[in-house]
């Protein structure tokens, strides 16, 4: 309502249009593919490589071989380069079941049914290796274990605080000992009340997270967040077990705040996912999609395009390539572009191709939002093999560390940040004609240079007309740019389509344009959000309409020196 002015005087007005967005937040990157375990099908975010290998695992072994996956490669590199967050699609061949559940035993002596019941949040053989178990008898984890592997699990209960009905669970690596447990994860103060804060269930969590048949959604059943990364509570038996009272006796009625007497146990998962090994595993041609068929990737795909529930800026699938698997290349790409707010990597050839094998596929390609790098690399695994990988493994990294030391539109090439990490040796020392080639196919070259090392030399995207768009760096300034601006357009929404709201607007983008163009992003911009792009007619429809100009900054990529040779006797200017 305005405001009711009857007398004369000075009237004061404050209209804040000052705030300060914050920057863009940082998003990582995202990599598909098989892994030796962990969460099927379900993207899951990880924060180091110690966290990747704790919950994906890195090597199958098995009597006979130790098997690298690029997936675990590629994570170790990224995480060396300085990636800060990275979303793994585990993707596996053939059926597999629900994982195993462990029961715990509540008995005294006397027979009852568990309290609780645990299973493993991964799914896969790796959890069927062997058995680990402690020595009849063992209580409170007194007892020598036995039998135990490095990729199963072990609980322990301890703690037991009989006055408060509470205990301690501790997940352990299933090859440890009584004298060296290696404890992954601790929950203490845990209650089988649930009417209690410390309730199991709430603190462990419950939910069982699957892919919908269409492979659009992720259907989450529980009540109760996991907070584990390695198990969830099955169940909670609330009935007929013997169980030791807050009063210490031992009873045989309904649970309320009282807790298990048996001390430790282990537990294990399933079998089907057919993990595969082979000392040639990355030098056979059947062998280059790491046994997976484009189907494995089918309800991974369509559920990371969904941008609003998973984000990332950079996506590889290492183990496909455009000439064994077309179709599935096609898809990565299209979800980039579907998304727009990431580069997808895409492999054109896999090992023992040759320059004009690499070129013939990427003439059938055409997106501002895919890159492609070759040749492959060799690189040394966590088993100390050197093993080839596709040069999508390594490239996450170099944006990764391109973006911690200079800005998303600095081009991630070059031997001041297109330097590789971890490379032993290119599959192909590239000559001058060779790079020339590539690099006119729209293939960004991986260049040996002897003495200084191994680096990208080359920032193509693979459109196919040339504009702005067809260089890394300006997609990457794009994206930039419209992650900000949109976040900031989000939270005008449903305001009033006012000179006041406009005014917001152009008052958070401009500042941060300014920033852009100072550290190099832009050579200049321009921002229209006024009467000239909103009309009435624009307006009466609910819309609010900004245009924003900008002159990218392109790279030095072909540096020309003229050098002019003087007679004696010349005389230079200043």
């Amino acid at each position: 309502m305005a405001e009711t002015i009857i007398s004369p005087g000075v009237f004061q007005r404050e209209n804040d249009i000052s705030f300060i967005s914050p920057a863009p937040a940082e998003v990582g990157a995202c990599v598909i593919g098989p892994t030796v375990k962990g969460p099927v099908e379900i993207p899951t975010s990880v924060t180091s490589y110690n966290e990747y290998v704790r919950v994906f695992g890195e090597t199958f072994e098995s009597a006979s071989t130790k098997q690298e996956f690029f997936t675990s490669i590629a994570a170790k590199n990224y995480f060396s380069q300085g990636g800060n967050s990275l979303l793994v699609a585990r993707v596996v061949t053939g059926s597999y079941t629900a994982a195993g559940s462990t029961h715990i035993s509540a008995s005294d002596g006397n027979g009852g049914t568990e309290p609780f019941t645990l299973e493993t949040i991964g799914k896969g053989s790796i959890y069927n290796n062997s058995s680990a178990s402690l020595d009849a008898g063992g209580q409170n984890g007194d007892s020598s274990l036995k039998n135990g592997s490095a990729d199963n699990l072990r609980w322990e209960i301890s703690n037991k605080n009989i006055s408060k009905g509470t205990f301690t669970l501790s997940v352990r690596r299933g090859d440890d000992s009584i004298k060296n447990k290696i404890v992954l994860e601790t929950f203490s103060n845990l209650s089988l009340d649930p009417n209690s804060e410390n309730y199991i269930e709430k603190v462990i969590g419950n939910q069982v997270e699957a892919i919908s048949g269409a492979g659009d959604n992720v259907t989450v059943t529980g009540e109760y967040v996991n907070k584990s990364k390695y198990v969830r509570v099955n169940a909670v038996n609330l009935s007929t077990i013997n169980y030791i009272g807050n009063d210490g006796a031992r009873r045989l009625d309904s649970l309320t705040g009282s807790l298990p007497i048996e001390g430790s146990g282990s537990f294990f998962g399933a079998t089907g996912d057919n993990v595969v090994g082979g000392d040639n595993y990355y030098d056979s041609a059947a062998a280059r999609s790491q046994g997976l068929t484009d189907g494995c990737y089918t309800k991974v795909i369509t559920l990371l395009s969904n941008a609003d529930d998973y984000r990332f800026n950079v996506i590889s699938a290492p183990g496909l390539n455009r000439n064994n698997h077309s179709s599935k290349i096609g898809s990565l790409i299209d979800l980039a572009e579907g998304r727009g707010d990431c580069i997808f990597i895409a492999d054109l050839y896999g090992h023992g191709g040759t320059v004009s094998n690499v070129t013939g596929q990427a003439d059938l390609a055409n997106s501002s939002y895919a890159a492609s790098y070759w040749p492959w690399l060799q690189t040394q695994s966590a088993t100390g093999k050197n093993v080839w990988a596709p040069a999508s493994v390594f490239i996450p990294g170099v944006y990764a560390f391109t973006d911690g030391s200079s800005a998303p539109w600095f081009a991630p090439a070059g031997l001041v940040r297109g330097g590789l990490v971890g490379v032993i040796q290119a599959e192909r020392r590239l000559s001058r004609v060779q790079r020339d080639s590539l690099y006119d196919s729209k293939v960004n070259p991986i260049a040996t240079f002897p003495g200084t090392g191994i680096a990208v030399f080359g920032q193509k995207t693979l459109q196919t007309k040339a504009s702005a768009l067809d260089r890394v760096n300006v997609r990457r300034l794009l994206i930039e740019l419209k992650e900000f601006v949109g976040n900031q357009a989000q939270n005008l929404v449903f305001e009033q389509n006012t000179i006041n709201t406009r005014n917001k607007f152009l008052a958070a983008v401009n500042p941060y344009l300014d920033t852009v163009v100072s550290r190099q992003g832009l050579y200049a911009f321009r921002v229209v959000m006024d009467d000239s792009n909103n009309s009435a007619d624009i307006v009466d429809r609910n819309q609010l309409v900004g245009q924003i100009f900008i002159q990218p900054a392109k790279t030095a990529e072909f540096i020309v020196l003229d050098f002019t040779v003087e007679p004696t006797g010349a005389t230079f200017g200043a």
